[in-house]
């Protein structure tokens, strides 16, 4: 209440904060969910609903975060400078400003995008300007209410664990008001304390995207729908499309120019069909090969398939799997698979992709969830001087990225890879539906799914935490009639099959998962950008209909046997 009263009586910068302020006034609940803590930073940076409090996303935030990251980097170095990028959520320009405003006040150089950009592009300019660090507003696929703040380090990857915990230490020195530098945003950019990021770093990061193409054969011929669900991905998308030579592209209208009030797509999120509805609609009259989905900040892409005329959604997981064995034989045809190849994905993605892997000698490592492991490994490849070996890395919420040269998720490659693909298996008269039957049968038929279960508020965190502490006091010991044979605690960092325990060399993580004897695996975890826990389920039968009733018998039962309600 002191600080809700202290926000009230100021004369705020952003006059929607002051109304917001004024309209909850006698409602505890209300300004105790604004206030009751600090929006927490982490290696994702920051995220959170749009307002006011110390617990929302406002211009207060966001500056007393930037001046946290100023004081670290003006520590460790000299004449440090950041990018900056932003998707069209509501306020994200507005964010991306202060950030930079907040950078110049601090002798720090900053290079802003002139318009909206997609995520990975900010990968690529901190590496490409050869910035000390990189600052992305955008929330990604989360609901419209929404916004948050990615903080990435020289390397184009999100921030590790260390650099997290020395800007929060920074960050929790700094009083909101009182202690955050700022200085005027135009005048910054006239005496050139900030600069615009010129259009030739966009089109260079193209030229390194269509240095993955698995082929150079141009896809005439192949129709495709297109969707940036609102988002940043419209230009990239469709450039690269033409690069190729997909030429037949329908973007859907309603969903074609920024709008970050997400009218059409309340969840703009590819993984879920709602967000693709309206793709899907002009599809049936369209009819394309192939409908593409790009999340707002064009980091994920989904994907739905003509298969006779009906339109065939995939998930993560098997456009994950497609990729690893399109991109694996086409190097093998061309002669430019690597030595010792490596792939990377999530220990929560399908083991289906170990199979593949071992079919074309590639090593598959596992990591945590979150992309920027992932990144991790293409840096530390890059350190030893084996940057090419590198081929492919996905997570099974649809990121994807075949190349090093961004450390982050990218729709725009994956929407060129998988036209590639799609125009390919075209030629040999089959569609990625045909396609993923075929690796089915030949590698077994792996199913995966999830259910997630939301935590809003203060009551909902305690809660969360409150599951979490529960397995691990008293870990379940069958699910759905099947005994647990084994498990890991990423927390604590120990395995244990049969009896026998054994240490987990990945870095910490509030994540437990369960083998069954049957060979299935669940895998809880609370979410690390939405207020939810998670459970991962994968499975693999005789069939696919064997498989798919295991995943309903599981997602049925999990649930009570894990105490989330």
């Amino acid at each position: 209440m002191t600080e809700y009263e202290r926000w009230l009586g100021r004369k705020l910068d952003d006059p929607d904060l002051t109304e917001e302020l004024k309209s909850i006034q006698n409602q505890p609940d209300e300004i105790n969910d604004r206030f009751y803590r600090n929006l927490e930073f982490g290696t994702g940076g920051l995220r959170g609903v749009i307002g006011a409090g110390t617990n929302r996303m406002n211009v207060y935030t966001v500056r007393k975060a930037t001046q946290g990251l100023a004081n670290y980097l003006n520590k460790h170095g000299k004449a440090p400078s950041v990018a900056i990028a932003y998707d069209s959520r509501i306020k994200s320009d507005v964010f991306a400003r202060e950030s930079a405003a907040v950078l110049a006040a601090n002798g720090i150089r900053a290079h802003i995008y002139p318009w909206l950009s997609p995520t990975p592009t900010l990968s690529y300019a901190v590496r490409s300007l050869h910035c000390d660090a990189g600052i992305c507003i955008t929330a990604s696929h989360n609901p419209a209410k929404y916004n948050g703040y990615k903080a990435y380090g020289s390397d184009g990857c999100q921030i590790t664990l260390e650099m997290a915990d020395e800007v929060l230490s920074e960050i929790n020195s700094l009083d909101i008001f009182e202690d955050v530098k700022y200085t005027d945003f135009e005048d910054a950019v006239k005496s050139g304390k900030i600069s615009y990021i010129p259009d030739g770093v966009i089109d260079s990061f193209l030229e390194e995207v269509m240095k993955q193409r698995v082929f150079t054969e141009k896809c005439s011929g192949l129709k495709v729908v297109y969707t940036p669900l609102n988002g940043t991905g419209r230009v990239c998308v469709t450039r690269i499309l033409d690069m190729i030579g997909v030429r037949d592209v329908t973007v859907v209208p309603e969903q074609e120019f920024p709008d970050g009030t997400f009218a059409t797509c309340p969840f703009p999120n590819p993984e879920i069909k709602e967000a693709l509805q309206k793709g899907l609609d002009l599809c049936e009259t369209v009819q394309p090969d192939l409908l593409l989905a790009t999340d707002p900040d064009c980091d994920r892409c989904g994907i739905a398939v003509n298969q006779h005329g009906g339109f065939v959604l995939m998930s993560g997981n098997e456009v994950g799997v497609l990729l690893l064995d399109f991109i694996a034989r086409g190097r093998l045809k061309n002669g430019t698979m690597p030595t010792n190849p490596v792939a990377v994905t999530t220990i929560v993605s399908t083991d289906m992709v170990t199979a593949v892997a071992e079919e074309y000698g590639i090593e598959m490592r596992r990591v945590l969830t979150g992309f920027k492991y992932i990144g991790d490994q293409i840096a530390l490849l890059e350190e030893k001087g084996e940057a090419d070996r590198y081929i492919f890395g996905f997570e099974e919420s649809y990121g994807y990225l075949s190349g090093g040269y961004v450390r982050d998720k990218d729709a725009v490659d994956a929407s060129m890879l998988i036209c590639q693909m799609a125009y390919d298996y075209r030629k040999q008269g089959m569609t990625l539906v045909d396609a993923m039957d075929a690796l089915y049968r030949k590698y077994g038929y792996y199913e995966n799914s999830q259910v997630s279960f939301g935590f809003e508020g203060e009551d909902g965190m305690i809660q969360m935490k409150r599951i979490m502490e529960n397995l691990r006091a008293k870990a379940p010991m069958e699910v759905a009639g099947c005994k647990v044979a084994g498990w890991s605690d990423y927390e604590t960092s120990q395995r244990c099959d049969g009896g026998t325990m054994s240490a987990i060399t990945l870095p910490k993580s509030n994540v437990l998962e369960y083998r069954l004897e049957n060979g299935s695996k669940l895998t809880v975890r609370p979410s690390g950008t939405e207020p939810k826990i998670k459970i991962y389920i994968s499975a693999k039968g005789a069939n696919a209909e064997e498989s798919a009733a295991l995943i309903e018998k599981l997602k049925e039962t999990a649930p009570g046997v894990f105490g989330i309600r």
